[in-house]
């Protein structure tokens, strides 16, 4: 490895210097910011619930239950992003032994099979909320139903991204199974 090659942090002078890349958050992805939006709302519940708790010794008992939805919602929503990302977990040992063109096929069965499963159970968050009707949250008077249709925005924006990946692989006429050393990113 080439020592000069490598960005230089300690200056002539001794000192360390060191330059922060210029931040862009252009290719931030909605579904990003629904989950960071999701995130923030629940660190700012369990602080407040922390803060009544060991702060004014009287406990807001609504803290709990919302802060478990906003976990839910935020994981929910969080999915979509790794689906965009391409990079849940995945076994690529076999595609090493396949030939070429039973890798290929097997990938795209994979995709196929992303879209499939993201969209049932999109269709069957749907079902379970037209079962549930007017339940309603344990301690606060709201619809249960709020959260599932987190859950369904989560599980149709996985559905739409699934898809969206299908379409890149079939594009660059290679996945990552195929060829692990590539990211989403790589066009």
């Amino acid at each position: 490895m080439d020592l000069d090659a490598l960005p230089k942090v300690m200056g002539d002078d001794g000192e360390f210097h060191a330059v922060d890349e210029e931040v862009d958050l252009s290719g931030t992805t909605v579904e990003a910011w629904a989950a960071l939006l999701l995130f923030w709302l629940l660190g700012a519940t369990v602080f407040y619930q922390f803060f009544t708790r060991y702060a004014l010794n009287n406990s807001a008992s609504w803290t709990e239950e919302i802060a478990r939805y906003l976990l839910i919602g935020t994981v929910f929503v969080g999915v979509a992003i790794g689906v965009a990302k391409n990079n849940h977990i995945q076994v690529d040992l076999i595609y090493r032994y396949l030939p070429a063109a039973a890798g290929r096929v097997l990938s795209l069965v994979v995709d196929a099979l992303r879209i499939a499963f993201f969209g049932a159970m999109t269709v069957l968050t749907v079902m379970l909320m037209m079962k549930m009707g007017s339940y309603q949250m344990t301690i606060i008077d709201l619809p249960m139903n709020i959260v599932y249709g987190v859950c369904l925005l989560g599980f149709a924006a996985s559905t739409l991204r699934a898809a969206w990946v299908m379409r890149i692989h079939i594009q660059r006429g290679y996945s990552v199974l195929e060829r692990p050393e590539t990211s989403m990113q790589d066009r």
